[in-house]
């Protein structure tokens, strides 16, 4: 649980997650600077994977409604996705199926995430062996975590999405192109 985190914990997180996103764009690490880990919303729930050398793997979770079309939907939304580059390909990406029953524990219909399309051989390897659908076509709208004179507040980014039933069946999911999160991303 988020609340479990020491300052300790955060520092360390901050860094692991500049090291992993930053060769993605330095944009992505902007957001952990200083003892920050999180990116725009704050996870409620984390699994931190560690080995010899300290944090290996991370995924965060946060239970919110989101707007799939006209219709409200109760999901925990995963993000702060990461593996230590030095262990990508490893296939520890895989162990993180122990969140499937953490997430059952939260009693929620769906589980849900956003995904870049460069990661799309990835997440489908990732889900194979989950009941997880990943659609694309999907636009999703976002607050930006900090209001800024110089942008409008919200951003709307076409991505994968990533669906697993928890509570409901795939078909209680609503068709939709446009999702709105009304709030940050995670």
């Amino acid at each position: 649980w988020e609340n479990e985190l020491t300052l300790d914990d955060h520092v360390q997180l901050a860094d692991f997650f500049r090291k992993t996103y930053a060769p993605t764009g330095v944009h992505n690490a902007k957001p952990f600077e200083e003892s920050r880990s999180w990116a725009g919303a704050r996870p409620e729930l984390r699994a931190i994977g560690y080995d010899s050398n300290g944090i290996a793997a991370h995924m965060g979770s946060l239970r919110r409604f989101i707007k799939v079309g006209g219709v409200d939907v109760l999901v925990a939304e995963l993000g702060l996705y990461g593996v230590r580059p030095d262990l990508e390909g490893l296939g520890i990406g895989h162990s993180f199926r122990v969140m499937y029953p953490v997430l059952q524990e939260l009693r929620v219909p769906f589980g849900f995430g956003a995904i870049r399309h460069s990661l799309q051989k990835h997440i489908t390897r990732f889900v194979r062996h989950l009941p997880a659908t990943v659609m694309s076509g999907v636009c999703i709208r976002s607050t930006l975590p900090d209001a800024r004179l110089d942008l409008p507040p919200t951003r709307t980014e076409e991505v994968l999405i990533v669906v697993l039933p928890l509570e409901r069946s795939m078909s209680d999911w609503p068709t939709a192109t446009i999702i709105d999160r009304n709030g940050p991303e995670l």
